[in-house]
């Protein structure tokens, strides 16, 4: 054997053992003792030279543990379509593809591009546009809706679009909390945040010169809550605009900061590296939907 070949019941143990969290449920999903997977990922690092645990609970991939998790992910997509195509799939091996998707894609377009692919089952993974790419990198998902333009390594980017956010509000709040220069009205009206990592309603008025979004601030993490809460007068919110049109034209919402007040975000796919029917099906309807609804790149 080579020094460099990397042995594949090695890798594939490596990967049972980050999905199942620990050493002993990896052995039990392989039908090994905890022993023959501590022995296999301790003769992988050997051979690799590097640490590829975190020993903690759960265990954790290190930067070159998730270099072979997404490798062992790969090579065990490959298997299964390598399968399919000579007619060895069994009745229960769906062809499926995981995903990561923000949550404001999901609510708005992304759904409608998985209609009509047949027999790809899709599981999607809900995160931030700026961290999904974090679950690639992992070898977490196969794909990803992301706001990364560099690809992440061993995968392809393609632009999808901008998705436009505006600023709104229900007019009884408007009226109440934001008077007078913008910035300095929203650095104090109570505000509408998706989750402690959203700096969003922040960075926006960042833009205008001031410090930041009130202190005074709602969570609400799901996209259908968020857009309904800012309705119901409870803050203002970054709202995107295909949510925000429909309740803009009844005067449910107001525009803060007139028409020229927005903000785009670009949105890319990134994917896997592989020559594999299922993952290009998706893609390819991915991008045709993200066409015909986001504005151009």
């Amino acid at each position: 054997m080579e020094p460099r070949e990397l042995p594949l019941d090695q890798v594939r143990t490596l990967l049972a053992v980050v999905d199942e969290g620990t050493f002993d449920a990896a052995a039990a999903a392989l039908h090994v003792t905890p022993s023959a997977v501590s022995q296999r990922v301790k003769a992988l690092e050997q051979r690799t030279g590097r640490v590829l645990l975190q020993r903690t609970k759960p265990v954790r991939p290190t930067e070159s543990g998730e270099v072979l998790v997404r490798f062992a992910r790969q090579l065990a997509r490959l298997e299964r379509d390598a399968r399919g195509e000579l007619g060895m799939s069994g009745a229960g091996e769906p062809t499926r593809v995981s995903v990561a998707v923000n949550a404001d894609s999901l609510a708005t377009w992304f759904l409608g591009a998985l209609t009509g692919l047949p027999e790809v089952f899709v599981e999607l993974r809900r995160e931030d546009e700026d961290h999904t790419a974090a679950l690639l990198r992992e070898g977490l998902v196969m794909a990803a809706v992301t706001s990364a333009p560099d690809p992440v390594p061993g995968c392809s980017v393609r632009a999808l679009g901008r998705m436009r956010y505006l600023p709104v509000a229900a007019p009884g709040f408007a009226a109440a909390h934001v008077t007078g220069p913008l910035a300095a009205a929203l650095a104090r009206a109570p505000v509408m945040v998706f989750d402690r990592v959203d700096d969003f309603q922040d960075g926006f008025v960042r833009r205008l010169g001031g410090a930041g979004a009130s202190a005074l601030r709602h969570y609400v993490p799901t996209s259908e809550g968020f857009v309904d809460a800012v309705t119901a007068g409870l803050g203002w919110g970054m709202v995107p605009e295909a949510q925000a049109e429909p309740r803009l034209r009844e005067g449910r919402l107001v525009r803060l900061g007139g028409r020229e007040s927005w903000v785009d975000v670009p949105l890319y796919w990134q994917q896997w590296k592989l020559d594999s029917p299922a993952l290009v099906a998706v893609a390819e309807a991915v991008a045709r939907t993200a066409g015909g609804v986001l504005r151009l790149p």
